[in-house]
């Protein structure tokens, strides 16, 4: 596998390393886990839904957390007491604990977060400040200026 030096782009742009530091980490395997599954839908414009398959865990079992462009949805499934005689044969409905983490663009919000049915729903919307919004800046017409070159003096 050829590997790609950023050094000079380091040394001419400034505020540009985590972008140089995620376009480092394509390159290498992806050791994460691939649970659990998800998707991520574009539903606006300026809007996204991340969608997560988290059977068997309860509003109290997950946690998600935004911080500095990161979103980090876990899971912890707590232990339950084995009531009666009650015996598991098979499990094929996941309880083990993960950690999800997402890299987040800047300005991107999550909204809010549901679970229904067993998936997660994790709304996040891109709020752009004003003052960081393209505006349109009007054309204003300069006043005719009448210049005399040459020309006598009225008595």
């Amino acid at each position: 596998m050829r590997a790609i030096d950023f050094a000079p782009l380091y040394r001419s742009t400034v505020g540009f390393d985590r972008l140089f530091s995620m376009l480092d980490n394509v390159g290498q395997p992806d050791s994460a886990s691939t649970y659990p599954p998800y998707n991520i839908e574009r539903t606006d414009e300026n809007a996204y839904r991340i969608s997560m398959a988290v059977a068997g865990f309860g509003e109290n079992d997950l946690t998600i957390e935004s911080h500095q462009n990161t979103l980090v949805v876990r899971g912890e499934k707590s232990e339950t007491e084995e009531k009666g005689d009650k015996q598991v044969l098979f499990r094929g409905i996941a309880a083990r604990s993960f950690e999800r983490r997402f890299q987040l663009a800047d300005h991107v919000e999550v909204r809010n977060a549901n679970l229904e049915n067993g998936l997660l729903h994790i709304d996040l919307v891109r709020e752009i400040p004003e003052a960081m919004k393209p505006r349109k800046i009007e054309i204003g017409k300069a006043a005719a200026k009448s210049k005399q070159i040459e020309g006598k003096v009225a008595a």
